[in-house]
């Protein structure tokens, strides 16, 4: 009898069966992981929004601003003004003006006064809407004046009209 060297091929279809098993169950799991680091960041990043409308507000005397422009800058260093405050970090305002951040876009507006120290806005809306629902993330975040953090479980843009954040009932606790 010679010695056998090696595997045989219903050795190696057997270890392959195994592998494939495992990363059928592993995958989908990677996944839920993922959409939930992208929810998890977007409130983040909705959190850090509404602090620096909020900041904006107390230092400029002119209601919230409704623009990311005005919020921050991807000038380094960033001088701080009215209309360039460098709140925002430069990757957040980039994905405001119509990329993404962790698979999320976000959209603000502000009104109920003219944006002037004698007229300040005093209503704020911001939303953060998935990329691709269903892979990017399932559910749409907002927040408006309140600062209470909203959620849709559709995904759909929740929309930055006054009150339509408002209209959610689902609060993130």
């Amino acid at each position: 009898m010679r010695k056998q060297k090696g595997f045989s091929l219903i050795e190696l279809l057997i270890v392959v069966a195994i592998i494939l098993i495992i990363a059928a169950i592993a995958i989908p799991n990677l996944l839920r992981a993922k959409i939930s680091a992208n929810e998890s960041s977007a409130v983040a990043a909705t959190r850090t929004i509404y602090t620096s409308e909020v900041s904006y507000s107390t230092t400029y005397g002119t209601g919230f601003t409704g623009t990311y422009s005005a919020l921050g800058s991807a000038a380094t260093p960033c001088t701080a003004t009215s209309t360039n405050a460098c709140l925002l970090d430069p990757i957040l305002t980039t994905a405001t003006a119509g990329g993404s951040k962790s698979g999320y876009t976000y959209a603000l507006a502000a009104a109920g006064g003219a944006g002037t120290p004698a007229s300040p806005n005093t209503t704020l809306e911001i939303n953060s809407t998935p990329f691709t629902v269903g892979t990017t993330g399932q559910r749409a975040f907002c927040s408006d004046q309140t600062g209470v953090i909203r959620y849709n479980t559709t995904g759909g843009a929740v929309g930055t009209g006054a009150g339509s954040c408002a209209a959610i009932a689902l609060i993130i606790q």
